[in-house]
């Protein structure tokens, strides 16, 4: 079962199937997945990404929210951990991965970064890991913003698919 996390101003929450046209939208924005591989997702890519969402919970004992406004219920975006066994040099397997996408109508509103700490304070209560670790692509800046101020460090650059991006990890209880 996902946990519920309430703060403030926002929900996280499990994916629901009827989030799909939400989360659809926010996957084919440009502006939004020009640091995630750089192609808009699908309909039917999006509904994968929630499968896979919803699948980390019980095969890891973490995964991703679904973020919302508690407000009116408005979608904002997604923040979690996975352990995606990628091929990332210096390896990061075995380390719960963060991660956030958030739609551009809730950029630069703190949504991200508030969202990203109570995630972050779940898995600081929950989780028997020391560290999580985040890759964030070296032009991607808001989103290495979102990281420092939720205590990553910059520890290495790395290699993803060929290509380079920067590992940050962040040691339980840093803020």
């Amino acid at each position: 079962m996902v946990p519920l996390i309430e703060t403030t101003r926002l929900r996280l929450r499990g994916f629901c199937e009827s989030d799909l046209e939400a989360q659809a939208a926010t996957l084919a924005d440009p502006a939004v997945t020009r640091f995630l591989g750089g192609k808009p997702h699908t309909r039917e890519g999006s509904w994968r990404r929630m499968l896979s969402s919803v699948g980390l919970w019980p095969m890891l004992g973490f995964g991703y929210w679904l973020v919302e406004r508690k407000a009116d219920g408005c979608y904002l975006g997604q923040v979690g951990f996975a352990d995606y066994k990628r091929e990332v040099k210096p390896s990061i397997e075995g380390s719960p991965e963060m991660g956030w996408i958030f739609a551009q109508h809730s950029h630069g509103q703190g949504y991200a970064t508030e969202a990203v700490l109570a995630a972050l304070g779940w898995a600081d209560e929950q989780l028997p890991h020391d560290e999580v670790t985040a890759i964030i692509s070296p032009d991607n800046e808001p989103s290495v913003r979102v990281a420092e101020r939720a205590g990553f460090d910059l520890r290495e650059d790395a290699l993803y698919r060929g290509e380079p991006i920067l590992l940050f990890r962040r040691k339980r209880g840093a803020a």
